[in-house]
Formats: C-alpha cells, sequence, structure tokens
C-alpha cells in the first residue's frame, strides 16, 4: 500500500459532492494512491458514499484492472433500524458486506473490516464473520477498527487460529490523539499487524484551518464530529505553536501532522480525508519530507505536552 491512502468519509455522500468526489479520485489515483477506504454508513445518508464510489468506479475506471486498487469497505456502526442493523453480530456483518458489495457494483473488496468491538457479541462471533467473508470470497483480507489493545490483541489470535490473519488495525490517531501508544502500537508490531490511523488531522485542527478562529463552514461551526468547544484558548495555541514548526520545516501543519505518523516504522499508511483537489495535493506533498530532527522531534513533544 502507498504511504498515504485515501479515505472517503461523510463528505463524499451527497449528490452535489458527487462531482467534487469525483475530481478527487481522479487526482488521487493519478498521484499513486490506490488504496479507497469506506464504511457501509458513510454519508450524509448511510450507503451513499459507497454507492457514489461504484458509479465513480465504473465510469471512470473501467480501463483499469480491478487488480490495481486496494479497496476496504466496514460494519458495525449503525446502518438500519432493528437488532440486526449495526455492532458485530455474524448476521449484521455479513449482511452489510454484501450490501456493500451491491452498492459498489463490485465481487469483492480488498478488506473487510469489523468497524468497532461490540461489548454484547462474542468476540469468536464477529472474527468467525470476518474469517467467512474472506473465505467466501467477498474479502481478500479481515482487519478491525476502534479496537482497544486488550481486544485487538485477542482478536488477532482468533482468526490466526481460524486461519485468517488479521492484516491491519485502523485506530484513530493524531499528534492529539495518542492512545494507540498505550499498548496497541506494541501488540500489531508484535503479532505483524498493520496500521492505518484515520483522522491523522484530529478533524481538521491539525490544519491551517483554525489558526485566526472558526471559519462559518468548517465542522467546528457546523458541530460535525467537531465542536466548537474543542477549541479552547489551549488548544489554539498548541496550533499555533506547531504551525510554527512546520513553517521551519516547510511544511503546512497538515503536512507535518501526517509525517509526524509516517516516521514510526509500525505506521502502514495514513488515511486522508480530502474536500477538494487542492487540500488532496497539500496532503500528498509530506510524503517529500518525512525526517525529523531530534530537536524537532523534542518542541513538538514540548507543545503537545501542554495543558
Amino acid at each position: 500500500m502507498p504511504a498515504v491512502s485515501l479515505g472517503l468519509w461523510h463528505n463524499f455522500g451527497s449528490v452535489d459532492s458527487f462531482e467534487n468526489g469525483q475530481s478527487i479520485i481522479r487526482r488521487a489515483f493519478d498521484c499513486g494512491i490506490t488504496h479507497f477506504d469506506l464504511a457501509n454508513n458513510y454519508g450524509p445518508v448511510p450507503g451513499s458514499a459507497e454507492e457514489n464510489f461504484g458509479k465513480i468506479l465504473k465510469q471512470d475506471f473501467t480501463g483499469y484492472l480491478r487488480d490495481e486498487l486496494i479497496i476496504s469497505t466496514k460494519a458495525g456502526y449503525y446502518m438500519w433500524a432493528g437488532p440486526y442493523g449495526e455492532w458485530g453480530s455474524r448476521k449484521n456483518l455479513l449482511s452489510s458486506l454484501d450490501q456493500s458489495l451491491k452498492r459498489m457494483q463490485l465481487d469483492y473488496v480488498d478488506i473487510f473490516y469489523s468497524h468497532r468491538p461490540d461489548p454484547d457479541t462474542p468476540l469468536e462471533e464477529t472474527m468467525m464473520a470476518l474469517d467467512t467473508a474472506v473465505r467466501s470470497g467477498r474479502a481478500l483480507y479481515a482487519g478491525i477498527s476502534n479496537y482497544k489493545a486488550p481486544e485487538a490483541k485477542r482478536a488477532i489470535e482468533i482468526l490466526k487460529q481460524l486461519g485468517t490473519p488479521c492484516l491491519i488495525h485502523q485506530p484513530k490517531y493524531s499528534m492529539f490523539e495518542r492512545w494507540v501508544e498505550d499498548g496497541l502500537l506494541n501488540v500489531l508490531e508484535e503479532n505483524g499487524v498493520g496500521c492505518i490511523p484515520f483522522s491523522p488531522l484530529a478533524q481538521g485542527l491539525l490544519t491551517d484551518r483554525y489558526l485566526k478562529g472558526i471559519p462559518e463552514n468548517s465542522r467546528a461551526a457546523k458541530a460535525v464530529f467537531l465542536k466548537s468547544a474543542d477549541i479552547t484558548e489551549e488548544r489554539l495555541q498548541q496550533i499555533i505553536a506547531l504551525n510554527n514548526i512546520a513553517q521551519q520545516r516547510k511544511q503546512s501543519l497538515a503536512q507535518m501532522a501526517l509525517a509526524w505518523l509516517l516516521k514510526d516504522k509500525r505506521i502502514t499508511s495514513v488515511l486522508i480525508g480530502a474536500s477538494s483537489v487542492q487540500q488532496l495535493e497539500n496532503n500528498l506533498a509530506c510524503i517529500s519530507n518525512l525526517e525529523f530532527s531530534a530537536d524537532e522531534l523534542y518542541a513538538i513533544e514540548q507543545v503537545l505536552s501542554r495543558k
């Protein structure tokens, strides 16, 4: 997989964003991105991101072999009403995968994830569903997402026993969200499982978007995954200080935040969720400078340790 992958998130599902999404996917592929990450509930209408992606594949990629693309999807968050419309039951996961394949007009996905652990379904049942997905040919590999270290370790063990090794874990990880460092990365390394962080820019906080306040059209202004209350004066000062370090590195803050994750050899790739071609290209430029000096890493840690 490439160092940077494209995550097709919730801003990709609307009819109005179809042409923009089409331009982003075209440009991403031209730039060498071959991994496109989705989930059954991505929207804004659940399922519409997959449906739009399927249409774009059919319109724009018919001249390319399916073998050139890595396409992943997930199931586990709320998708439809009733007891089987979310979480990690065998019923939900396999039904969701069948629906995802139909929406994307695909015979299989490359990676199928359990999107989150289920507190009420035995972990064995969830992992057996992933095993079935792979053995049936509907997915090539199994993955997990949002599993903490003990849950991930047990899930990896079960999949190994079933004969379908866990390929990768997709956790939320950024400079501002570092829980994976408390054991999870070690578990993944010990078991040869990849790691592909989502939300590496902390919902836009690790960009220049909030340096001068909260823009009207931002996620914080709309309270979409990020609330204005999250942007405290202390957080703003951290963002400004990190941006200063990035400028000294001749990078944007977003580029430095992505490079900071990729410096760790345990990180397989990072997922970026671009809302424009310009944003995509800015983020992709991170790979031109992935090295950090000891002084730079120390300065970053000093900023992040501020309370």
